[in-house]
This record gives C-alpha cells, structure tokens and sequence, in this order.
C-alpha cells in the first residue's frame, strides 16, 4: 500500500506546532515536526505525537446529537447532519427575529482557524464574538496595548539570538512550543541565561542559571524592585528610554520606595540577588526577554505585573531589538499582501458589544476584538445591557476552563440554545443542548492562515485522513449552516475554493505550498522602532495610560501585599505539564497511560505538620466541594501555596478512563468568577484557599 506525507498543522494545543504525518492507506503510520519549519526540527512534544491515539479513541462525539434529557443529563438522541444543523438554523433563526441578532454569543480558544465561524456570526448580525481570553493572557494583551498602543503578538519572542531570557508566569518546558523550546536551548548552549520566577520548582527553573522561589502574588514586588535598580544605577538604556518612553520621570518618583529591600521582605528572595539579577539584565541588554506571561489570570495584581515586565524590556532597550522582543513583520513589512478574509465580507454590526467592552464606563480601555466572556456570562444570567439567549461554544470548555462549573452552569440558566461544536467530549459538551462533532485535526483541513514574525509566512493544514465516524471539518459546519440560513457569501462548495478566495490578492497559488505546507514571504526582518511605531496617543511608549487613568485604572498601582493564607490554609495553584493540554488530553489513550492523574504538591515542612507522608491520599477542599488525590511531598515548592496540572476530575461516563481521576482545581475557586482584574481583564483564580488533611 503506498505511502504518502501530509503536511499539517498540529492540534493538540493551542500552540499548532507544523507537522507532517506519513499516512498508509486512511492510517497514520508516523507523526513528525515538519522538517521544512525553523525551529522545529522535525520535533513534535508527547501531546503531539498522540495525535493517533485521538483519531483511533472511540471515547470521542461520533455524530451529530440533540439533547433528549434535561441539560447535563447526558440523555441524547442521535441526528443527521441534515436535521442537527436545520434544528441549530431554526433556533437561531427563531431568537434572533424574538430578541435581535446581538442575543447570540459565539466563544472559542483563538488561534489562526477562526475566519468561517467568525463570518458566519457576523453574517448573522451579532457583535459578540469572544474568546478563552480572560482565562488566560487577556492581562498581557491590554499591558502591550496600555504602554505601546498595540498588542501582544505585535513583538515576538527572539529566543535563538537572546543572551538572557527571564520566564515569569511562563513555564516554557512545560506547557511547550516546540519552536521556542529548541530556540532557547541553542540559545543556552550558545552562552545565553535563563532566570525563572515561580512559586515551585519547575522543569523550567531546573534549567535555568538564576531560580527565585517566590511567594506566592508578590511578582509585583519583585518587578518593581528591579526597575528600581535599573533606574537607580544607571542600568537602563539611556537612548532607548530618552527617545520612546514617556513619564520616565513619574516612574522614577513611583519606583523610589520599592528598592530590593522592601521586595526581599515580601518575596522571601535576598535583595543582593535581586540586585545582581538587574545587572545581569543590563550586561546583556538589549538582547534580553522578560517574558510578559502567557497564562496570567492568577491574582489581583496580574495586570500590573504584565505591565512592569514590558516596562522591564523598554527600560532595556529589547523592543524592536534582535534577541528581544522585535516588532513582528507581516505580509505587507515585505512588500506582499495579505490574505482575504471572509469575515470582512460582512458589516460590522450595529449593537455594542454585551460585555460592555470598549462602550461601558469602567471597561473602555479594553480592547473589544475577543471581550471579555465571562462578562458576556454576567449578561447571560441579568439580562443587562440585553438578553443574550443563544451561546455557541466553538472548541471551548469553559465549565473546566473558570473556576466553579456549578456557578457557570448557573449563570447559563436563561440560555434557550448552547451549541457545543468539538472534536472531543467535554463538560461543556455535556451540558449542551446539540452537539457538532468536528473531526479531528488529523481528519480536516482548515483554513490557510498567515504567521507574523521576522520571518512572516502562509500555512496550510490539510486533511492527512478520512473520517472514521460521522464528522465534519468547522468550515464545513459553518458553510452547511450558513446554507440552512441562506447566507449565500459563505457558500462554497470545497476548501479549495475558500483557499483561493484567500489567496486572491496575494500572488501566492495553491501550488506553492505543496513542498514544504508554507510559503515564507520574506525576512528576516528586523525593523528598528521609528516614529510609527508604537500606537500611542503621543508616538511613545507611554508609562501612564490615558485610557487606563480615564477609566479609573491607575497606570502604577501602589502595590498591596497578598494575603496570608488563613491558618491551616493554603493558596490554590495551578498550571500546565509536557503531558497535557488543559482538559482536552487526559482521556487521550497514549497520554492517560503517561499521566493518569495529578498530584497535589505540598511543602515538607508543612506536610509534616498535617501527618501527610509522600504519596498518602489527601483530601483538599474549599468549602463545600472537596477531592481526594495523592500527595506529593516536595521542598521545591512556597510553604503558603499548594499545586495541581489543571484539566483533572473529570466526571462524565463517557470518558472512561479520565472519569473520576485527580482533582479538577477550578472546582476549588467558588464562585471565583466574580473577582476578575478591572485592568486586564483576566479572572484572578489564585485567590482562593484551600484546607488539606489525611484522606
């Protein structure tokens, strides 16, 4: 039988490494990093390389289904494509004539594949697209748009050519983009160094020349300590500053206080290494990244902490500089153009937004693209400022994504339509009225999308594989409803039809991508920061924020030192390991077998005051919901905090494997979307405590 490579696009994270798969017949027989990617060298991490396993896990939606029972009963009747997506057509149809087109919502994890589905919601006429955001790097984007006026994927991260590289709320090892990981490793063996800042001891600070162990929410303070010192000591980038930062001199007055003193005391780091680090930074500079977090909905103060890091880089002269963080380039930088968008086909809504982003006072600072969602949640449950009645969740859990299921769930309660479009089960999926089964990566082909960096470039994901079950690609979900609805500009009759309407304008054919699955535009590229750089109100990169201050947001808020955890408590921590992506992966065969279950981290020290032996079942709990998993005993971790990977305790029948496994850490934050950081955005899921004991 013959044999034939596929070029793809990974996806089992959010990351979409490009990949290619070696296919006998409708069977993968070798997963691989595409070996035309830089970077990648063929590499592909665990998640990736079970990419098999999810095709072949019958544990997965196999057809189209209607709920039968009440919402989360699990009761379903199976469905045509025909009549699920006619039943899908005919209630939006219905609410949008009863309550308006703005009565519908649409949320989904971003990423490069969202053109069709955002078309078609913007065909309907609602301005309520949003995305996982606030549960995860909605904090860094309004700091980038705070200080230069753009976003956060306008700069990239030049790992391979940095001298030192700084990982705050960034465990690059763990949760792994393969790219950067082998960037930052030819970088290390190159001389470069890393530092890491984390509440324990990850595979990230095990690699790193410089480790802080701090307590837990006083990153702030650590911040502000290090700008202190390089303002202080002359340390910073006297041209760079004197020519793009504005309000240098406010920020030298709010930084006086806040030396390596006042942080050793409330970090627990000694403030000589404190010191030492903000040397070091100017050694290097500007080849230097202070990474301004990924997943940074965390605390109360996230916001400001991805604030001071870019600050951090701006002091050091990195924006705009090789080894920094240099402005991205996109197909216009080097004399291309860029692909079409179906999206753009449609006019731009009338009504606000219903999270009251960008429009509602307090909340005009935000950027309105993606929202906020879990203020669309708040609309969803009051009514206010309008009714939202019908909720599309496009490859998005946010049952297991915001803390408290039982109060999501709750405020989804006037809800007369939820849509779970995945390729896997989910809570989100269970609790929904239809569910669209879209086939796996492996099983589709998406829409060609652009990457912007030095190097800016057009990727394709093509279909390695037949579906095994009754599945379809999103962009054919979307083309066959917007069909049933009579939306005629996305009616196209194949994928290569979509290509070519993308690449129209271009100059780029189909064809060209058959050798490596991209088409690289131009660059590298490294443009220096001119007087069109930063999107300012005054061109400069502006410490204090216009819109920030007139939304009663203070630029440089005092800091506040966390609180301490109630006696016999302990701050709930959470993050990412190689092994798994969020919830999504843990019933995955090859990667349950790897990882069944997580552990919860705790102190020696404080382990000994409870009885807990390593390994010994514990029970930990936050009011009323409580789980039991095993202990893991370590001195690589703050005495105040306790940590478990995210995505565990799964409940759903369907999932026989990751049903009842590990603790689900989001279940311990009650009610916790309530507290939310009003200058980021981001839910802050680390305020929360939790008691342990002896199962």
């Amino acid at each position: 039988m013959e044999r034939k490579s596929v070029y793809s696009v990974c996806g089992m994270c959010t990351v979409r490494c490009p990949m290619m798969a070696t296919v006998e017949g409708n069977r993968v027989v070798h997963l691989q990093g595409n070996p035309h990617a830089a970077g990648i060298k063929g590499a592909l991490c665990a998640r990736g390389a079970a990419g098999g396993a999810l095709v072949a896990d019958d544990e997965r939606p196999q057809f189209p289904m209607i709920r039968a029972g009440e919402r989360g009963e699990g009761k379903w009747r199976r469905a045509s494509w025909d009549e699920a997506l006619g039943h899908v057509a005919g209630e939006l149809s219905r609410i949008r004539e009863a309550h308006g087109a703005r009565s519908i919502l649409l949320s989904d994890r971003g990423g490069p594949f969202r053109d069709m589905h955002r078309a078609f919601l913007k065909a309907l006429g609602s301005p309520n697209y949003c995305n996982h955001d606030s549960a995860c790097a909605r904090n860094v984007q309004h700091a980038a748009l705070s200080l230069f006026g753009f976003g956060r994927k306008d700069v990239a991260y030049d790992y391979k050519n940095s001298k030192h590289v700084v990982l705050q709320t960034r465990n690059i090892f763990e949760a792994i983009n393969v790219k950067e990981v082998n960037d930052l490793l030819d970088a290390k063996e190159a001389g470069a160094k890393i530092t890491c800042i984390d509440v324990r001891t990850t595979v990230t600070a095990a690699k790193a020349d410089n480790f802080f162990l701090v307590r837990p929410g006083t990153d702030y303070a650590f911040n502000l300590a290090v700008i202190h010192e390089l303002l202080a000591r002359d340390l910073y980038d006297k041209a760079f500053a004197t020519a793009w930062i504005k309000d240098l001199d406010a920020l030298k007055a709010f930084v006086a206080p806040y030396g390596p003193d006042f942080a050793a005391r409330e970090t627990g780091v000694p403030a000589a290494r404190i010191a030492s680090l903000a040397a070091q930074l100017a050694a290097a500079a500007p080849a230097v990244i202070w990474h301004p977090g990924w997943m940074t909905a965390r605390y109360g103060d996230s916001f400001a902490v991805c604030r001071t890091a870019y600050i951090i880089n701006a002091l050091l002269g990195s924006i705009g500089a090789k080894g920094g963080l240099p402005l991205v380039n996109k197909p216009g930088h080097v004399g291309k153009k860029g692909l079409k968008n179906l999206v753009d086909l449609f006019p731009k809504p009338a009504d606000k937004r219903v999270d009251g982003v960008g429009w509602m006072e307090g909340r005009t600072h935000f950027e309105a693209g993606p929202g906020l969602v879990n203020l669309a949640f708040e609309a969803i449950e009051s009514g206010e400022p309008y009714p939202v009645k019908a909720y599309i969740a496009h490859r998005h859990d946010p049952l297991m994504a915001f803390p408290d299921s039982a109060d999501v769930r709750r405020r989804w309660k006037n809800l007369e339509l939820l849509v779970a479009v995945t390729f896997s089960w989910s809570d989100t999926a269970w609790n929904a009225d239809v569910v669209l089964p879209m086939s796996p990566y492996l099983e589709r082909e998406s829409m060609i999308a652009g990457k912007s960096g030095v190097s800016p470039s057009f990727f394709v994901r093509k279909r390695a594989l037949d579906p095994r079950f009754d599945t379809r690609a999103d962009w054919e979900i979307y083309r066959d409803l917007a069909r049933h609805m009579g939306i005629k500009e996305l009616d196209f009759d194949s994928i290569e039809d979509i290509w070519k309407f993308q690449l129209a304008d271009t100059g780029v054919a189909l064809g060209d991508f058959e050798a490596t699955g991209m088409v690289k535009l131009g660059g590298p590229l490294y443009r220096p920061v001119d007087d069109k750089t930063f999107k300012t109100g005054t061109g400069k990169i502006e410490i204090v924020s216009p819109k920030l201050e007139a939304d009663g947001v203070p630029s440089l808020p005092p800091y506040a030192a966390p609180a301490v955890p109630p006696e016999g408590s302990y701050r709930v921590s959470f993050g990412r390991i190689g092994l798994h992506t969020q919830g999504h992966t843990v019933n995955n065969p090859l990667l349950f077998a790897q990882m069944p279950e997580n552990e919860l981290w705790i102190h020696t020290g404080e382990a000994a005051k409870l009885g807990i032996a390593d390994g010994a079942l514990v029970e930990v709990r936050n009011g009323s919901h409580a789980g039991t998993l095993k202990a893991k005993v370590t001195d690589g971790i703050h005495p105040e905090t306790v940590f478990m990977v995210h995505g565990f305790g799964h409940t759903l029948p369907v999932e026989s494997r990751a049903r009842g496994r590990g603790v689900a850490d989001n279940e311990l934050m009650p009610r916790g979307m309530a507290t939310w950081d009003k200058g980021g955005g981001g839910v802050c899921m680390q305020e929360h405590f939790v008691t342990v004991r002896p199962a």
